[in-house]
C-alpha cells in the first residue's frame, strides 16, 4: 500500500547513518515512551530497573546529570527535581506523615519554613524550630516521634555554619535521618556523606545552573529504603523536570568548577571592602573570623561560595543601599537574596552575592560610596 503524504509526516520511513557520537549529552524531549510489544509495557517510576516507560520519570537527558550529581556527591542514588523547593517538599512528603516532627533551624531557606508552618502543619506534622548553632545540645529537642532534622549551613542570610558531625553523632544515636540542604556549597565544598548526613540535596539552579535561566533541584542518597520512598512519592507528586533545563545543567557541569573559583575570590574581596566601609555594620562570611561557626567552616569547607551577608548601618530613609560608581544599575534585584532584614538596633539591608552570572544582589541603591575593588 502506497503511503500518501500525510501518513509520510507521521510515520516516515527515512533513514539516517546510526554511531553519531558528541561530548555534549543529546537534549531528549518525550512524553510518551515506544515500547517493543504490549507484554512490555510498565509504568514504574526506577527506570534503572525496567528501562524508560514514561518522559515523567526522566528522558536520558535528565538521567545523567542526576548520575553525574550523584557522582559528584558521592551518593548512589539522585532524584531530579523542578527547584529548590520541590525538591524539599519531595523529601518532606516521602519521609513524612501525621504525627511526626521535624526539627528545624531558625536561619532555614524561608521558602522551606513556610511550607513547616503552612502546609506540613495542616496535615499533622510538628516542628520545632531550633538554633543553629547548638551542636550537639540539639539531643535534648529530639522527641519520641522525630523522625528528621533538617540542617543548612550556613543559614539563610544570617550565615551560621552548622556543627553537622555533632547534629548528625546526636540524631543517629535516636535513630533520626539528617537531611541537609547543600545549596551553598553547590554539594562540592561540602561533603556531606563524609560528614554523616542521611540525606543530601540543593537547588541545581543555583551553582550548577549558574546563569539565572532554569530551574532544577536534586536529592541525593545512600540508603535504598529513602531512595524508594522518594521515587514513589515523586510519581505521586508528578515532579517532571525539563529537559531543556537538564541540558543546561549538564552543561553548566563543565564551568562549574572555574566559575566557584571566580566567585570564592570575588565574593571575599567585596565582603573584605563591605567590612571597611562606614555604611556598613556587619559583615557575615563563612570564611571570615566574624562569621558564627566559622570554625566548623574551617575544618569541614573545601572552600567558600558567592552568598554572604552585609547589614547595613541605619540610614535617613528607608531601602537605603550602597551605589556602586555611581551606577544603581550595578545592583540587581535579586527575589531570591536580597531581602530586608532587621537586626536587633536598627534596620539593615542585606547585600550578597547571587550564585547567577550577575555579580551583587542589594536593595536599590541611592547613596552615593567609593568604588569596590575591581572583580
Amino acid at each position: 500500500m502506497t503511503k500518501t503524504w500525510q501518513t509520510k509526516l507521521i510515520h516516515s520511513d527515512a533513514k539516517i547513518p546510526t554511531g553519531y557520537k558528541s561530548l555534549a549529552t543529546p537534549t531528549y524531549r518525550g512524553s510518551t515512551t515506544v515500547f517493543p510489544s504490549a507484554a512490555s509495557v510498565k509504568d514504574t517510576w526506577d527506570q534503572h530497573k525496567v528501562g524508560y516507560t514514561y518522559g515523567l520519570y526522566g528522558t536520558p537527558t535528565a538521567l545523567e546529570l542526576a548520575a553525574r550529581i550523584c557522582e559528584l556527591e558521592s551518593g548512589k542514588h539522585t532524584i531530579l527535581a523542578p527547584g529548590g523547593q520541590a525538591t524539599i517538599s519531595l523529601i518532606n512528603f516521602a519521609l513524612l506523615q501525621a504525627g511526626d516532627h521535624i526539627l528545624v533551624p531558625a536561619s532555614v531557606y524561608y521558602p522551606n519554613r513556610k511550607l513547616t508552618t503552612q502546609l506540613l502543619s495542616r496535615f499533622g506534622v510538628i516542628a520545632t524550630f531550633y538554633d543553629p548553632l547548638i551542636g550537639a545540645g540539639i539531643s535534648a529537642l529530639i522527641q519520641e516521634n522525630t523522625r528528621l532534622i533538617w540542617t543548612e549551613s550556613p543559614g539563610s542570610i544570617t550565615m551560621e555554619v552548622q556543627d553537622i558531625p555533632a547534629i548528625v553523632a546526636a540524631a543517629h544515636a535516636r535513630n533520626v535521618k539528617v537531611v541537609i540542604d547543600n545549596t551553598w556549597s553547590a554539594g562540592v565544598l561540602f561533603d556531606a556523606f563524609a560528614h554523616g548526613v542521611d540525606i543530601t540535596m540543593q537547588a541545581v539552579t543555583k551553582y550548577i545552573g549558574g546563569h539565572s535561566d532554569l530551574l532544577l533541584g536534586s536529592v541525593t542518597v545512600r540508603d535504598d529504603a529513602i531512595y524508594q520512598r522518594l521515587g514513589v512519592t515523586q510519581q505521586m507528586l508528578g515532579f517532571a523536570v525539563s529537559p531543556d533545563d537538564c541540558s543546561l545543567a549538564l552543561r553548566g557541569l563543565q564551568t562549574l568548577a572555574v566559575r566557584l573559583s571566580a566567585i570564592e575570590n570575588s565574593a571575599l574581596a567585596v565582603a573584605k571592602w563591605l567590612a571597611d566601609r562606614p555604611e556598613v555594620e556587619l559583615v557575615l562570611h563563612p570564611a571570615l573570623p566574624a562569621c558564627p561557626g566559622h570554625e566548623f567552616w574551617k575544618r569541614d569547607f573545601l572552600g567558600s561560595s558567592g552568598v554572604f551577608f552585609a547589614g547595613l548601618q541605619a540610614w535617613p530613609h528607608a531601602g537605603a543601599g550602597l551605589r556602586l560608581r555611581g551606577r544603581p544599575e550595578a545592583f540587581q534585584g535579586g527575589l531570591q537574596l536580597g531581602r530586608c532584614y532587621k537586626s536587633r538596633r536598627r534596620p539593615t539591608t542585606l547585600a550578597a552575592f547571587p550564585a547567577g552570572l550577575p555579580t551583587i544582589t542589594a536593595s536599590s541603591a541611592s547613596t552615593s560610596a567609593s568604588s569596590p575593588p575591581p572583580t
